[in-house]
């Protein structure tokens, strides 16, 4: 039996993977007569038709279906294998990080120290966006970490894995005067400025207003700590910040901390791929104990 073509194969699940032929023909600078054709000469090697029509689209046959289950796994394999090679061989040690924008800049800036040596050369690149959007990109292998404030699950999530790192309570801050109400009853006197919903702490945050029975008024949604004290204290709000590090953000004589929770955390995860468990910084930042980060 002679063997496959994998470049027959690779064009096959590039058209899977780009939904058309013209799609993969431009993501492999190639004609779409060149990939009708190599496809064409897959089906003839697995004898059976590997696409089918569905409207004006095509989608896999069902052996289509089963060729691409086993290709997919193969050339996410091989871009590991590549990954942990071209790592390896570079002069700096490459590292792309990303970080979920809800996360508190100081506290990550201290963590990613831990993956910096001064006696290895290393290429640092962090991206910010959200969970969801870095999860797709870790997937996609365009990350090699990731430092967000939710964790996952390594049995829904095949070959991701997380570590959390820490977690510190929340205070809220405003800028005098100051509401003439005791907390958390004075949070109900001035609009509120809270981390996105789409981060944990923001929903965390909604469900314990909602636990305490308070009726506030939310002005704004922030993702950016600086972004928000600057919004904060231009329109007499109150906003949030990790307990632990607010002050270093909100050094000012006329921004004060009115209250804080210790129920409600701000959480630090890194999630990385299998592939990573190897990497040098990803090794040190899962081996830190960042308990100094993070007291109580």
């Amino acid at each position: 039996m002679s063997h496959i073509n994998y470049n027959h194969l690779y064009y096959f699940w590039q058209v899977c993977k780009e939904g058309s032929i013209v799609g993969a023909a431009e993501a492999l600078f190639l004609t779409p007569q060149t990939i009708t054709g190599q496809i064409k000469a897959l089906e003839d090697r697995l004898q059976g038709k590997l696409f089918k029509r569905q409207g004006r689209g095509l989608v896999p046959s069902e052996l289509g279906q089963l060729v691409f289950r086993y290709a997919d796994r193969m050339f996410t394999l091989s871009q590991e294998m590549l990954d942990i090679v071209n790592y390896r061989k570079e002069s700096n040690l490459l590292f792309d990080v990303g970080v979920a924008d809800a996360l508190s800049k100081r506290l990550v800036s201290q963590v990613l120290e831990t993956a910096v040596r001064d006696d290895e050369k290393i290429h640092l690149r962090c991206y910010e966006s959200t969970h969801e959007m870095l999860l797709e990109q870790l997937s996609q292998h365009k990350l090699d970490m990731i430092l967000s404030d939710c964790s996952i699950d390594s049995t829904q999530q095949e070959g991701l894995f997380s570590v959390k790192l820490g977690e510190c309570g929340i205070s809220f801050w405003c800028t005098r005067p100051l509401p003439d109400k005791s907390f958390p009853a004075c949070l109900e006197q001035r609009r509120l400025l809270i981390p996105g919903r789409r981060s944990m702490l923001g929903r965390k945050l909604l469900n314990w207003f909602h636990s305490q029975g308070l009726q506030v008024e939310i002005l704004g949604e922030f993702d950016d700590a600086a972004l928000m004290k600057a919004f904060g204290a231009s329109n007499n709000a109150i906003f949030v910040a990790p307990s632990l590090y607010g002050q270093d953000i909100y050094n000012d004589d006329e921004i004060v901390e009115i209250g804080r929770i210790d129920n409600v955390m701000e959480e630090y995860h890194v999630i990385f791929a299998e592939r990573m468990i190897q990497h040098p910084a990803v090794q040190r930042i899962c081996n830190k104990d960042f308990t100094s980060l993070f007291p109580g």
